[in-house]
């Protein structure tokens, strides 16, 4: 299933006004690893280009990761918790079955007039989520919002598992979003879609309906994730230049008019190759995989807010986010900031 969506000619547009990334202090490096399981730094970076990750104590939990970032995003845009009127989640490894991690985050920051939810569509939640608050935005049933991506993977990571354990970080991003009528800032168009038959290829398995909490599992390694590297980077690199490609058609942007392409941070060489068939010049193409390994939803908004933080991307300036995930899962917003 595939699915485009179009920005529709109004006035109520839904602008970026502040954004927020957190992670834990604590990092684990390659070399970390190699005492793990049969691994190298070189053997890693070569693979992935990722150096190091941030991890989660065993008290630290996607909520407290959530919270920490949406208050820096929220201190950026100079908007009260108070004010906010939706807040969404984009998570795979939520605080819990339910309630959602959104309505831990609400309670936290005091947003009393805020409804919350979670959207599970691993790496590109928080793309879908983006969309979702444009469409609520431009119908005027939303002045702002607080859009998050929040991971504990390493909580769902099998450390044995040297083709796995190495990918993932813990992490969480944030933007504030707001209607308003300022030309033509904010998030132009979108592009979604998902093809279920690859389920396979990323996924975890407990404890759903499927594989119920009581139930022993036959086989105790669909407690963690499990990946089909080479499928998915076939999978990646394919869906990213098709949306990416649709986005700037549609638009009519040529590569001068785009200032950078955020992608999700999945692997390095997924990127590089992704980047290469778009013609797009490595200055344009932010990368910090290196200093987090794969965050999954909040990978898109930890990124964005370094190159905003790094002066990298400014205000006019027209960006790209791009993401592609279990589901398999993938999309791409076109945002003028």
């Amino acid at each position: 299933m595939h699915n485009e969506i179009e920005d529709q000619p109004s006035a109520n547009r839904a602008v970026i006004t502040g954004c927020g990334s957190f992670v834990p202090a604590k990092i684990l490096t390659n070399d970390d690893l190699s005492h793990m399981v049969d691994t190298s730094d070189e053997w890693i970076t070569t693979r992935t280009g990722i150096k190091e990750r941030h991890i989660t104590t065993d008290t630290e939990t996607t909520a407290d990761l959530a919270i920490a970032a949406a208050k820096e995003a929220l201190d950026y845009a100079g908007l009260d918790a108070a004010e906010l009127d939706l807040i969404t989640v984009a998570t795979i490894t939520p605080e819990m079955v339910f309630p959602s991690t959104a309505c831990f985050v609400q309670r936290a920051l005091g947003a009393t007039k805020a409804w919350a939810f979670d959207i599970a569509a691993a790496c590109s939640g928080f793309v879908y989520s983006l969309h979702m608050v444009h469409q609520l935005m431009q119908n005027r049933q939303l002045d702002s919002a607080l859009v998050i991506g929040a991971e504990t993977l390493t909580k769902i990571t099998n450390w044995k598992d040297r083709g796995s354990c190495i990918l993932f970080g813990d992490g969480a991003g944030a933007v504030v979003v707001q209607r308003k009528q300022e030309g033509s800032r904010g998030i132009l168009y979108s592009t979604l879609g998902a093809d279920g038959t690859y389920w396979e290829s990323l996924n975890c398995q407990a404890h759903g309906s499927r594989h119920p909490a009581p139930k022993p599992l036959e086989d105790p390694s669909k407690a963690y994730m499990q990946i089909k590297g080479r499928e998915v980077y076939q999978q990646a690199v394919r869906r990213i230049v098709e949306a990416v490609t649709d986005c700037m058609e549609h638009c009519g942007l040529g590569l001068d008019d785009v200032a950078m392409m955020v992608s999700h941070q999945m692997n390095a060489r997924i990127i590089e190759s992704a980047a290469k068939r778009l013609k797009m010049p490595p200055e344009k193409v932010f990368v910090n995989i290196q200093k987090y390994g794969n965050t999954s939803a909040a990978s898109v908004p930890i990124a964005f807010d370094e190159c905003m933080r790094e002066g990298k991307v400014k205000k006019g300036d027209i960006i790209i986010f791009v993401a592609f995930g279990a589901g398999v899962t993938w999309g791409a917003n076109v945002i003028e900031l």
